[in-house]
C-alpha cells in the first residue's frame, strides 16, 4: 500500500492590513504552484490584555464577528474561487505566540512585513521579525507592493 504524499500546509498571517493582504494573495499563488492548502490565521486579543497598564476590558469584543470579517476579508482579497481555497481560523492570543504554534507541521508561514501594530510593537521588534525567529518552519516575508508575479 503506497503512501499518499502530506499536502503542503502553507499558514499565512492576516491582520487586516494591506501587508497581509499581500501576504494571502502571495500564499495562495505559491499554495497552487505546491499543490498545498492555505490556511488563514488572524490572532485577536483583547486591547492591554497583556500589559501591565490594562485599561478596562473591551466586553464589546465579539468573537463571531471577528471570524465573519475574517471570511469576508478573504473573500475580498481572493475573489469567490481564491476564498475557495483557503481555511481561516481566529485564535486568541499574541500575534506571535498564535503564529508559531499554528505553524507547528506547516511546510511555510507566510506574513506580510508590516502589520497593524502601533508604537510598543514597534519596540519589541515587529512580528513578522519575531515570527522569523522562532517558527517551526520556513517563514517568507511579503513587503507591500510586491505582486504575486514578483519574486
Amino acid at each position: 500500500m503506497e503512501m499518499q504524499p502530506e499536502v503542503p500546509r502553507i499558514v499565512v498571517g492576516v491582520d487586516g492590513s494591506p501587508s497581509s493582504q499581500t501576504a494571502l494573495r502571495w500564499a495562495v499563488r505559491y499554495a497552487g504552484l505546491v499543490g498545498g492548502r492555505v490556511e488563514a490565521v488572524t490572532a485577536w486579543e483583547v486591547p492591554g490584555e497583556a500589559s501591565w497598564s490594562a485599561p478596562a476590558v473591551d466586553a464589546d469584543f465579539d468573537e463571531e464577528e471577528a471570524q465573519r470579517l475574517l471570511v469576508e476579508e478573504v473573500r475580498a482579497v481572493l475573489g469567490e474561487d481564491g476564498a475557495s481555497q483557503v481555511h481561516e481560523r481566529l485564535v486568541h492570543g499574541h500575534p506571535v505566540d498564535v503564529l508559531v504554534d499554528a505553524a507547528a507541521g506547516a511546510d511555510m508561514l507566510v506574513v506580510g512585513s508590516r502589520g497593524r501594530g502601533g508604537f510598543l510593537r514597534a519596540l519589541l521588534g515587529s512580528v513578522s521579525q519575531q515570527v522569523a525567529l522562532h517558527a517551526p518552519c520556513p517563514v517568507t516575508i511579503v513587503r507591500p507592493g510586491v505582486s504575486a508575479g514578483q519574486g
